[in-house]
């Protein structure tokens, strides 16, 4: 079972990776990322953070599936870092001063959170 969460983890980052190309090829999804700041298409430095994003986030994936005992096969600390780094995402897009974000980016990232979590505590 902790296969099966960790890749429905890298699926759910996969399309979150395609969410953050997005944003830095000009979707106007402002409103539903980096706070709501932005009313339509990012600015230049909120595109570089959409794709500082993407880069975590592919690491995020690898780590958890590594702890799952899948592909890369890292190290066991990568999958606790990158549950961790899932736990705070997941707080902040909680908290976050933009209802639409909050809305759509809660519950995914919560659900990530609950498969990232069984995925290293159960794993290996």
């Amino acid at each position: 079972m902790p296969h099966l969460a960790a890749i429905l983890y890298a699926m759910i980052i996969i399309g979150v990776i395609l969410f953050q190309c997005c944003l830095i090829a000009g979707a106007p999804w402002g409103p539903v990322t980096q706070g709501g700041q932005h009313p339509g298409a990012l600015p230049a430095k909120g595109r570089v953070v959409a794709l500082l994003s993407a880069v975590l986030l592919a690491f995020m994936a690898a780590g958890i599936t590594s702890a799952a005992g899948l592909a890369p096969n890292w190290q066991n600390w990568t999958g606790w870092a990158a549950l961790g780094v899932q736990s705070l995402s997941t707080l902040l897009n909680w908290i976050t001063p933009s209802r639409p974000e909050r809305r759509l980016w809660g519950p995914v990232t919560s659900i990530m959170l609950g498969l990232a979590t069984f995925a290293v505590v159960a794993g290996k």
